[in-house]
């Protein structure tokens, strides 16, 4: 995009004439549903041109590939404008990715979706005279809104990808903002800039590094996507103690890509569970009406509490061909399958493998239940510098706490 002058203050206006009333209408949306209410950042929302930092963004088609829409397709740039001013996350690059032993090309950097964004930088409660660091720089944007915020001098932000720190410090640059950007793992945060008040990472860590513990002051705050695996998780408001990081997991969702230093290379490919029904032991048993995966922060429990990924879906209708029992398989060959038709308030459940899988998701379950069906916001994580991370329910002290696993 070209610069033709200047806009108001100090930044460059551009070829979007309508950009600052499309930022305006952004804004009321992200107010009228709740996720928006500082006037600082409604400000911040409304003078960061959101389109200078997602010029194009790739959209995935089944069986066709991925296709970009992009500012300087004159075919594509309606559409391009009308998604970057909407409040959705877009994929804005793209790279080799391992998917079950074998790579393909998939996502590793997007721009989150405005609602989330604001929603994050909300929770981080900052104030002025603070410093930030951001973990997974991105596109630059986040940063913009900070800068806005807190002024250049306040705002750090580290990356793994050379390429994007090159292209989000050209961006911000533009429009007179000078954060202090790095090329590095952000896994060990941003060493020898001081100790900062507030951290926020926009991507998902398996373990929450405690380097991240070391540069933060007492009282500041980690704001992080904690997944036990994969999807599984959510944020998760961490606050500086003289030993440790603690707090609680945000009431609301929130999905990022896993941070890139923490995946391997490779993936082993998770090869298929044989569930043979002939051998299998069968059973009665009760069923929450809701799938597990289809309630996050049971299936997050569930987890935590379960030696590694498991493995879910559907097994198919022999006659129909459509979705029928479903079934989940842990790492170690145990697996089950549960009737889709109940009876009496209960199901047949086959089961196979070296364990009872269902009985240890059962007892998760009814200790869930017992609990009051805890929901994100009862649920919260101790970090400890001995590597221990702790899930508890309710109080940090409570009986009910689990470690939370290394992930896989």
């Amino acid at each position: 995009m070209t610069s033709t002058g200047t806009g108001p203050h100090g930044m460059p206006s551009t070829d979007i004439p309508d950009w600052r009333e499309r930022a305006a209408r952004l804004r009321e949306e992200l107010v009228a549903t709740g996720k928006l209410w500082t006037p600082a950042w409604r400000a911040a929302v409304t003078d960061v041109p959101r389109h200078h930092f997602v010029p194009f963004f790739f959209e995935r088609h089944p069986g066709a590939g991925w296709s970009l829409t992009s500012a300087d397709d004159q075919e594509t740039r309606q559409r391009w404008l009308d998604a970057v001013y909407a409040n959705r996350s877009l994929v804005t690059r793209l790279g080799v990715v391992p998917d079950g032993g074998r790579d393909r090309t998939g996502p590793t950097s997007s721009a989150s979706a405005p609602s989330l964004v604001t929603r994050m930088l909300e929770a981080l409660d900052v104030r002025d005279g603070h410093r930030v660091l951001e973990i997974g720089t991105g596109t630059g944007y986040n940063a913009a809104l900070l800068c806005h915020r807190l002024g250049d001098h306040g705002v750090h932000s580290v990356d793994i990808d050379p390429e994007l720190v090159a292209d989000a410090r050209d961006r911000l640059a533009k429009l007179g903002y000078w954060p202090t950007l790095a090329h590095g793992d952000g896994a060990a945060g941003l060493p020898g800039h001081g100790h900062y008040d507030r951290i926020i990472a926009t991507c998902a860590v398996t373990r929450v590094p405690w380097a991240w513990a070391e540069q933060t002051h007492d009282g500041g705050v980690v704001l992080v996507d904690v997944k036990a695996h994969a999807t599984v998780g959510n944020l998760a408001l961490l606050h500086r103690l003289p030993d440790r990081l603690e707090g609680t997991f945000d009431a609301g969702t929130a999905t990022f890509m896993q941070m890139r230093s923490s995946m391997p290379a490779t993936s082993a490919a998770r090869s298929a569970v044989p569930r043979d029904r002939s051998a299998a032991r069968t059973r009665r048993a009760v069923q929450p009406d809701q799938r597990l995966w289809e309630n996050p922060p049971l299936w997050f429990q569930i987890h935590v509490r379960e030696p590694g990924r498991i493995e879910f879906g559907f097994t198919q209708d022999p006659v129909t061909g459509d979705p029928a029992d479903e079934f989940y398989t842990a790492r170690d060959g145990s697996w089950c399958e549960l009737a889709t038709a109940s009876d009496g308030g209960s199901r047949y459940v086959h089961e196979g493998g070296p364990r009872s899988l269902w009985t240890s998701m059962e007892d998760t379950i009814g200790q869930w239940q017992d609990l009051g069906e805890p929901g994100w916001e009862r649920l919260g994580l101790t970090v400890l510098s001995d590597s221990r991370q702790i899930v508890w329910v309710d109080h940090p002290d409570s009986e009910h706490r689990w470690t939370l696993p290394s992930g896989s």
